[in-house]
């Protein structure tokens, strides 16, 4: 089961339940009004990911880097773990952010450039966004290493991209990982493209079979299926719990936008592809199952459409409506403990900023 490079499927691009002897039990329990909480889970941060990009378009954010098809990995892993796993991600996962309960300002605070980070990492137990392609894999297990130190049993995630398993960073963390055989998942969201590479330029096999090389088992996931993504998720997570070390998820998904707001993909991806794609889109396939089920109703419909209506309106007001930081701000939280260096460049910041007459009309609080 787990180190087989075949890809898990529970659900069928064409909504129908598949039947698997390995994964099955761990879905079992998954009702068919949790069925539909996932899929307004999805819809909802489908939504998040399109109102920030009419934001960006706005000029309200400088920058946003949109999820579009990858909602299916990100529900079906985030749903998956406890409160008091802790969560490592790379920029893009604002669905597992959502899951983890981060406000709506906080998804966007840094890319409208009002602050260092989103949120406080300890609120949500999940980081703040690593910008630096993979790094965020040495902190999650060096953060494994903590946990198992501790002799709990709660289970450090690493989010990341099929182009960050060529870093460094990210085979370095896999060797600690499997050396010292802490709780740790690496979850890898193959998309295809690392910005404008493809996949198949940087990895000639499945990227799953990469960390067997290291001693670490993985597992290969259909990413537009959010069953089989929890199923996945929920194995590695009991294998973690229960002192079998580190596990290599590789959902297998397709990241139907540009890399980011900045980028154009058309540039670069043949349109057939997309289309290929769009044919396996996560929510469809959800929504086709539910209706399978006899679940797929005007109400639920309805009231899916509402959620996501609310948490738009409340992203973007508190979006626009977010206080600019005052200039002194950018000191803030360099260091946890006082800095003489510090100090000296605020001192001399402070004496430049009264350097400038002040309007008195609108006065600059420092």
């Amino acid at each position: 089961m787990i180190g087989d490079t075949q890809l898990i499927q529970l659900v069928s691009p064409a909504g129908d339940r598949v039947g698997h002897p390995d994964f099955d039990r761990w879905v079992q329990d998954v009702s068919d009004v949790q069925l539909a909480s996932l899929y307004e889970d999805m819809i909802v941060i489908r939504r998040i990911d399109t109102e920030a990009t009419y934001l960006q378009r706005q000029g309200e954010l400088a920058l946003w880097p949109p999820l579009l098809g990858q909602e299916a990995a990100q529900i079906g892993s985030a749903r998956a773990l406890r409160s008091d796993d802790f969560v490592f991600s790379s920029y893009r996962e604002n669905g597992v952010a959502y899951c983890r309960g981060v406000d709506y300002g906080g998804i966007v605070r840094v890319w409208r450039g009002n602050a260092h980070s989103g949120w406080n990492p300890f609120e949500v137990n999940m980081a703040t966004p690593q910008v630096i392609i993979g790094a965020q894999t040495l902190h999650a297990t060096g953060y494994a290493m903590g946990i198992k130190n501790d002799g709990a049993d709660s289970v450090a995630v690493a989010y990341f991209g099929d182009g960050a398993t060529s870093q460094g960073d990210v085979n370095e963390a896999m060797v600690f990982a499997a050396s010292f055989q802490v709780p740790v998942i690496f979850f890898c969201q193959n998309n295809h493209w690392a910005i404008s590479e493809p996949v198949g330029l940087q990895s000639q096999i499945p990227i799953a079979s990469r960390a067997t090389g290291f001693g670490i088992p993985s597992l290969r996931v259909d990413g537009n299926d959010v069953l089989a993504v929890m199923a996945a998720t929920r194995v590695a997570l009991h294998r973690a719990r229960t002192g079998g070390g580190p596990t290599f998820i590789e959902a297998v998904t397709y990241r139907m936008g540009p890399h980011t707001t900045a980028d154009d993909p058309s540039r670069y991806r043949d349109a057939n592809e997309l289309e290929i794609w769009a044919a396996r889109d996560p929510i469809a396939r959800v929504a086709a199952l539910l209706e399978n089920e006899g679940m797929f109703t005007p109400e639920l419909e309805a009231s899916v459409a509402a959620k996501a209506d609310a948490v738009a309106k409340e992203m973007r007001e508190a979006c626009i409506n977010m206080p600019d930081p005052l200039p002194m701000d950018v000191f803030a939280h360099v260091y946890s403990t006082p800095n003489s260096s510090l100090d000296v460049q605020k001192e001399h910041y402070a004496r430049y900023l009264d350097s400038f007459p002040v309007d008195s009309s609108e006065g600059i609080d420092r």
